[in-house]
């Protein structure tokens, strides 16, 4: 610290603290704001009619507020026997990731307690052989999972599609809660064992009541991944059961005289909804869980 000729005690100077703080919210900004540009096109767009794409710019505002082009992306996008709008796509992907997701959160919850808080010979390689599902590219699982669909009658059906995800998503479920339950004190286990209770009640009243944050991490992360799926989507579904990415990418690639631009964007605002709002609404749960556990001791 240093001192002036009375030898009275000067503060140090705040100065280069508060520019190295402004320059770090302005480069915060600037990364916002590139973030939030393609949303921004997007809404804007969505809500221009024909006339003022042409004229205007990608950054212009509408004129109004035109909700056709959404009203179109919904139902009635356009016309031909094969050409629908999203609204059976929508519902589609609900039917299949509420299912799908609930499940498969469930089951690898299950796994997680089991490889993690009971022990058992041989666990441990059984937990190795399972990790290699989360590292695996999906495409090779394409054909041997379209023969067993077949076998079990499942084919380009929205129950055949939530297998296929609960399959496909159990190594990366039971890897989140194996990881997180084997922080859970061991004197706990040892304490309800001594107590008289079981496996299931362990688990449900016991590991449950503290699993709160990665449920909500697992949950968020599954619907991420199986809302926007195109792979799987495109090839194990029908006609009548394809979700709203299939959906979304006929939409856009149908052959028309006019591009209507509008109607895409909007589309592709519908698809993402979703997933935007549950991590709007949600995403504080889903920091929590990921840095739960994070700090031992």
């Amino acid at each position: 610290m240093t001192t002036d000729s009375t030898g009275a005690a000067l503060a140090p100077s705040r100065l280069p603290g508060q520019i190295g703080r402004a320059l770090l919210y302005a480069a915060l900004l600037l990364a916002a704001l590139v973030f939030i540009a393609p949303m921004y096109v997007m809404l804007t767009t969505s809500l221009k009619d024909a006339e003022q794409i042409r004229a205007g710019n990608l950054l212009s505002l509408p004129a109004g507020l035109n909700f056709d082009a959404w009203r179109l992306a919904w139902s009635e996008a356009c016309t031909g026997t094969d050409c629908r709008g999203l609204q059976p796509f929508f519902w589609n992907s609900v039917l299949m990731a509420v299912p799908a997701v609930l499940i498969s959160t469930a089951w690898g919850a299950i796994n997680g307690y089991v490889l993690s808080l009971w022990k058992f010979r041989g666990s441990d390689l059984l937990f190795g052989f399972l990790l290699f599902g989360v590292f695996m590219p999906f495409q090779v699982v394409l054909l041997p999972m379209s023969q067993v669909l077949g076998w079990l009658g499942l084919s380009s059906s929205v129950t055949g599609l939530v297998l296929v995800h609960c399959l496909a998503g159990l190594a990366g479920t039971t890897l989140f809660f194996r990881n997180y339950y084997t922080a859970i004190p061991k004197e706990l286990i040892n304490a309800a064992r001594m107590d008289g209770a079981g496996f299931w009640m362990i688990f449900w009243r016991v590991v449950m009541p503290l699993s709160t944050p990665i449920v909500m991490v697992t949950l968020i992360w599954q619907f991420t991944n199986i809302w926007n799926d195109f792979l799987f989507g495109v090839a194990f579904s029908g006609a009548d059961s394809k979700p709203i990415t299939v959906g979304l990418n006929n939409l856009a690639n149908t052959s028309s005289s006019v591009k209507a631009y509008s109607v895409d964007m909007a589309a592709a605002v519908i698809a993402g909804l979703p997933t935007m709002l549950i991590y709007v609404f949600a995403g504080r749960f889903f920091v929590r869980g990921l840095t739960a556990g994070a700090v031992k001791g």
